[in-house]
């Protein structure tokens, strides 16, 4: 016994539950037509704020001549995708607003491939739960079907006009105004669908998983 709950398994069982149901509860109450706001170019934050779970030396350096994007699980049409490729698909631009669960938020101007396009392109099973994300610093996300459905869900690969640069996630991020910025992986190497619960970086370590702003 003691006074601080956490340190009881039970309490934190408790804990997960809660916010397990919170989940649900925004799952249930997310509109997947209801658009977020978006803004003039004279409101975008210069410069936008660099964020991760470390420093912005540790930024991992990727190959664009060599990479490719690996998609698997429940779609039709496994495989690898270049940079090339996905520049070749229907692009999509918005200026929209990052918001952090740390507090602050910053408005940005982002470019890329709708994500139901993509989703669509490679034949995925959109009657599936999750789609999961896996980074080349690590970090790995997963979302539910609906908000990757989501018309203003991107996969970004330009930031303001320009190449996403690494600090901002290059070569790709998910870009998502409907989600708080944790759920907005970057960096990504791997797309999957699953019905299986893939977790998430900060979730694993007790992080609402829905995460809407």
């Amino acid at each position: 016994t003691g006074c601080n709950v956490t340190d009881s398994k039970a309490a934190e069982s408790l804990l997960m539950r809660i916010s397990r149901f919170n989940d649900r509860v925004q799952g249930w109450l997310f509109d997947p037509n209801r658009l977020a706001p978006t803004y003039p170019e004279s409101m975008i934050t210069r410069p936008f704020p660099f964020n991760a779970f470390y420093e912005i030396e540790r930024v991992p350096s990727v190959d664009a001549s060599g990479f490719r994007l690996l998609v698997g699980g429940r779609v039709r049409q496994p495989g690898s995708w270049t940079l090339e490729q996905l520049a070749s698909l229907p692009q999509q631009e918005q200026i929209t607003r990052h918001i952090c669960v740390e507090g602050w938020s910053a408005i940005g101007r982002w470019g890329g491939v709708p994500f139901t396009h993509f989703l669509n392109r490679v034949g995925a099973d959109l009657s599936s739960k999750y789609v999961g994300f896996k980074c080349a610093d690590d970090y790995y996300e997963s979302i539910d079907m609906p908000t990757a459905l989501h018309p203003q869900t991107i996969l970004a690969l330009t930031y303001d006009g320009q190449t996403l640069p690494p600090k901002y996630g290059f070569p790709m991020k998910l870009r998502m105004p409907t989600k708080l910025g944790y759920k907005n992986p970057k960096h990504i190497v791997e797309i999957f669908v699953t019905n299986e619960y893939p977790g998430g970086y900060w979730e694993d370590q007790g992080y609402n998983w829905f995460g809407g702003s």
